[in-house]
């Protein structure tokens, strides 16, 4: 029911939706040039759906503008972008992340194309790239058994956290908690790195996902976990008297913004002009209203739930170096953390 009420939606008022704020910065899709030809978009599977309803309604908008999508595990969709360049091949005209550190990977191999100013423009000055462009933002956040704990019991520095006591929920296998250890590395180094695993390992329970961290917290197996924003406020959204609430550390890895993010691939306006949909103020205020995602771009509110991202003290980190993922993984191994 929710993708055919986007899809209508964008049929008919997508210009009009009644929940923006007409102080928004973002372009309407009203004033976007129409898309016209056929595209190959190489999508990381992620977000329930919610992406592919994006796409079906600028498909709708758009008649004489086919796409076609190959959906699959972001980390191998980059290597499979990687490998066919080495091949002399391009099949993805444009890759669409869940993680930045896919983007970097792409980048990093010189494939992507510059995008216009006026495009990354519209994104908050902080997360400003000449080659790609992040769609929707992430927080790292430590969830919390409201049921023993208050958020003044919880450290906001993340390095702190190991000699609390406290019983941890992780997901180390994640690729978002992945993310996050890269991120730590570039701050703390590596050998303290090593040693906050270690540590935490010791009163750590592991989970497949971060959604079943954040439902383990909220069942009290444990006292508090790491998890993206989101988790916790699609829980809550479906159950307001959950036992979990939200804490935050300052300054560091424990409250990185990682995002979703998009590069062309392809020369030419219609992969740019593709990309410009999903900086519109209509689809930025859906990823936010149904994914709980962080709008990076000027004007668009936040998802309810979540305090505003100037109130909070994430690092400043060039998302792309969370590409650098090799030495994440021998670290975490060495740790026997995987």
């Amino acid at each position: 029911m929710r993708r055919r009420v986007f899809v209508a939606a964008a049929a008919g008022a997508l210009g009009a939706w009644p929940w923006l704020a007409s102080r928004a910065q973002a372009p309407s899709v009203a004033s976007l040039p129409a898309l016209e030809g056929e595209l190959t978009l190489y999508l990381g599977r992620g977000e329930g759906g919610l992406y592919e309803n994006v796409l079906a309604a600028i498909e709708e908008r758009n008649p004489k503008f086919t796409l076609k999508v190959r959906r699959g595990p972001t980390a191998a969709l980059a290597n499979a972008i990687v490998a066919e360049a080495g091949a002399g091949v391009r099949r993805a005209d444009v890759f669409w992340a869940v993680d930045a550190g896919a983007i970097g990977l792409v980048d990093n191999a010189g494939l992507a194309r510059e995008l216009p100013t006026d495009l990354t423009g519209q994104l908050q000055a902080q997360f400003r790239y000449p080659n790609w462009a992040p769609v929707s933002g992430r927080i790292r956040t430590l969830p919390f058994f409201t049921g023993r704990l208050a958020a003044t019991d919880i450290p906001t520095d993340i390095m702190a956290l190991p000699d609390t006591g406290l019983k941890i929920g992780w997901a180390p296998a994640y690729a978002s908690f992945q993310s996050f250890i890269t991120a730590m590395r570039i701050l703390e180094g590596d050998a303290a790195t090593a040693d906050w695993l270690r540590r935490t390992r010791a009163n750590a329970r592991s989970y497949a996902g971060e959604l079943g961290v954040v439902m383990g917290v909220e069942r009290g197996e444990v006292d508090i976990g790491f998890a993206n924003h989101y988790y916790t406020l699609r829980l809550k959204s479906g159950k307001p008297d959950a036992s979990v609430a939200l804490a935050f550390t300052r300054d560091d890895a424990g409250c990185l913004v990682n995002a979703s993010g998009i590069l062309a691939l392809a020369p030419g306006e219609l992969p740019v002009n593709f990309i410009r949909y999903l900086f519109s103020r209509e689809v930025q205020s859906y990823l936010a209203r149904e994914a709980y995602e962080l709008p990076l771009v000027s004007g668009v509110a936040g998802p309810a739930g979540l305090p505003p991202l100037a109130s909070l003290a994430p690092p400043q980190v060039d998302l792309t170096r969370l590409a650098d993922l090799k030495p994440t993984l021998d670290l975490m191994r060495d740790s026997g953390v995987l």
